[in-house]
């Protein structure tokens, strides 16, 4: 009896995030909405700065395209010209309107009209606030792979874990989203072999924070990295996962795995664990 045919691989599915302003808003919300649907795989593409009726129409025919390669592609918009959003409608795409009814639940709930202008709800508005998160950017650049302990008594958080599992990432968005101070510190063999935690982080352990993840993941990324080296060998990878996790559990240190969460959701595990409150 013949082999039956392996079922065909479900087609990437097209994603578009799209703003009248920077787009960074579309595309957290959007993606926090995708990743309750790890089974698909989506091509994402975010464009910024869609404010006219003409650069809506370059945007359409662009979804448009898309659709005509696969199935209907999803457009998550944050836009609040009815002009511009009225070109997006016949995109040939399933639209998440982003703002859609919240901005009139808030009228009624404040009895006060929405603004008109453009991109207001991307402003920095909170001056203090945004310079915070300018320092915490500053800080996790200085401190970012072991590159620096100076300062590192102002950390909110120290993220500890062999190298390529997460830190910098996670890292990144704790600074640019909640304004933290976060120091990130790679596990390599020269902590091994050690009872406690490494002599850079140990004065800051009730801060540490571990990540990990797994030996197949690793190896994967290392190898993008540095192809056929022991670095990203398996048996490698495998020993130091071991050895970080034996270290988090020894010295009671939280950690995550990395390859079954997403930043955000990572990055609320972190703050909850540590009880930080942004």
């Amino acid at each position: 009896m013949p082999n039956a045919p392996a079922p065909a691989l479900p087609a990437r599915r097209a994603v578009f995030f799209v703003s009248d302003s920077t787009g960074v808003t579309a595309e957290t919300l959007g993606s926090a909405l995708l990743v309750n649907f790890p089974g698909v795989e989506f091509a994402r593409r975010t464009i910024p700065f869609v404010d006219t009726p003409e650069g809506a129409e370059n945007v359409r025919r662009e979804i448009e395209q898309a659709a005509r390669s696969g199935e209907e592609p999803l457009l998550f918009t944050t836009v609040k010209d009815p002009t511009v959003s009225e070109v997006l409608d016949r995109a040939g795409s399933t639209r998440i309107d982003l703002l859609g009814g919240h901005l009139i639940e808030l009228e009624r709930a404040l009895g006060v009209t929405a603004s008109e202008q453009q991109g207001q709800y991307h402003g920095v508005g909170d001056v203090e606030r945004y310079f915070a998160r300018m320092r915490a950017v500053e800080y996790a650049i200085e401190h970012d792979d072991g590159q620096s302990t100076r300062a590192l008594d102002l950390a909110d958080v120290v993220i500890i874990a062999p190298s390529r599992c997460g830190k910098t990432p996670t890292t990144m968005y704790l600074a640019l989203q909640y304004g933290l101070l976060v120091a990130n510190y790679p596990l390599t063999d020269d902590d091994f072999p050690t009872d406690g935690l490494p002599r850079a982080v140990a004065p800051y352990a009730a801060r540490c924070f571990g990540i990990t993840t797994t030996p197949l993941r690793l190896s994967q990324v290392r190898h993008e990295r540095r192809p056929n080296s022991r670095y990203a060998s398996l048996a490698q990878c495998t020993l130091e996962l071991r050895r970080a996790e034996e270290l988090y559990r020894r010295t009671r240190v939280p950690f995550v795995n990395s390859s079954t969460k997403s930043v955000e959701e990572m990055s609320a595990v972190i703050m909850q664990s540590l009880r930080i409150r942004p």
